[in-house]
């Protein structure tokens, strides 16, 4: 008996031990959710104004000039390259599991054949997941910022963009998981490239959030565009490009950190219920331990008597 109580009273000492550890991780996860909340509200006046000036271009036809004609489309090969976002590190709840199940889902019905698409993976579950599966990961990044800056997002841009020009791939579909709220967060994708005026106003429309409040005015006259309209496109596009990859990536690291948070609380709820179950254990073993030395005493006693 003695030896079952030392050894419920290690395990609530452990358990107690794990159970500091995840409120700990809970508090740091919940932090860094304010603030990159913070950051998503400021990052949203930005790309507010950028989509409203989009989606100018698209109604006013000057985004017609970047669709590929049907003989160019038609002649254009190459895989559909898909950028999936996930993070460099476990303890996130359903939170990669749930972004790799939506990805995969929609690469089953678009591009069932291995062969016909490629994976771009920023974080390295998702690297290390379609490695391990025998997917071709044409690119990886590993180790985005908690707080993820604008800097880091436009390198991945620029990589992305250069490996399309290259005709590595032909068109770009951006996996993650979208932040709803602290409790819940669904997988989205969106398609990045080609950029045209189609893509642009399905991201529009799919859009929540910052996009779904943006209202175009009628637009009574086309643009007068001074140098030419390839400049105006030339400066705008790249900026929306980025805004469409670094709010993905921020919206997937709100998840992340929101999901992060949700593991840790449950974690320690769960170190809660364990440590009241092994308490109530070790306070049965022990009161049935003295209740033994009792009836041990007496009975010892009852026979000096006799």
């Amino acid at each position: 008996m003695a030896e079952s109580m030392n050894e419920v009273k290690h395990r609530i000492a452990s358990t107690k031990n794990t159970r500091q550890i995840t409120e700990a991780m809970q508090m740091v996860q919940t932090v860094k959710l304010n603030q990159i909340q913070g950051q998503t509200a400021t990052y949203n006046e930005y790309v507010a104004k950028i989509k409203a000036v989009v989606m100018h271009l698209a109604e006013s036809h000057l985004l017609d000039s970047q669709a590929p004609s049907k003989t160019q489309d038609q002649g254009k090969k190459g895989p559909t390259a898909y950028l999936v976002i996930t993070s460099d590190r476990g303890m996130v709840g359903s939170y990669n599991s749930n972004a790799l199940r939506g990805t995969n889902r929609f690469i089953a019905d678009h591009t069932p054949n291995a062969d016909d698409y490629v994976i771009l993976a920023v974080g390295g579950t998702g690297a290390d997941f379609y490695k391990k599966n025998g997917a071709n990961v044409a690119y990886e990044y590993r180790g985005v910022s908690d707080i993820p800056t604008f800097q880091e997002v436009k390198g991945i841009v620029k990589t992305i963009t250069q490996m399309y020009n290259d005709h590595l791939f032909s068109e770009l579909y951006v996996c993650y998981n979208h932040f709803v709220n602290r409790v819940r967060s669904d997988f989205r994708v969106e398609k990045l490239l080609p950029m045209d005026r189609e893509s642009i106003e399905q991201s529009m429309s799919g859009a929540d959030g910052a996009g779904a409040s943006i209202k175009t005015e009628a637009l009574t006259a086309e643009y007068e565009v001074e140098p030419s309209e390839q400049e105006v496109l030339h400066a705008i596009l790249p900026q929306y490009s980025e805004s469409l990859v670094y709010g993905a990536i921020l919206d997937a690291k709100t998840a992340e950190h929101s999901s992060s948070s949700m593991a840790m609380k449950a974690a320690t709820d769960n170190a809660d219920d364990l440590i009241s179950s092994l308490e109530l254990k070790y306070n049965r073993a022990r009161q049935a331990a003295i209740t033994t030395e009792i009836t041990e005493i007496t009975g010892g006693q009852e026979a000096l008597n006799h």
